[in-house]
């Protein structure tokens, strides 16, 4: 295996992270903003408060997007797995 491949199944395998953690943190980042917001509102400091919501909202997230990422993870360790027998040549 050459230097060159290594490095684009690096740069691959690195992208595939950031497309299956995506929604997830996506998620979690908007309703920390919003409860942040809120909280700067009514000057509620409360570490629940934040917590609870997002933890709900990853879970309904998690429930919508997680077929999709199933579905990017194995076609990537798929590939991964087909790329084994030219390894050896």
């Amino acid at each position: 295996m050459e230097v060159a491949q290594v490095i684009d199944l690096g740069r691959e395998a690195l992208w595939i992270a950031v497309l299956v953690a995506a929604p997830l943190l996506g998620t979690a980042l908007a309703v920390g903003l919003l409860i942040g917001v809120f909280q700067a509102a009514t000057s509620i400091q409360e570490m629940t408060l934040s917590f609870i919501p997002k933890l709900g909202v990853m879970v309904v997230a998690l429930v919508i997007f997680g077929g999709w990422q199933i579905a990017v993870m194995v076609d990537f360790f798929r590939r991964i797995f087909e790329r084994i027998p030219m390894l050896f040549m």
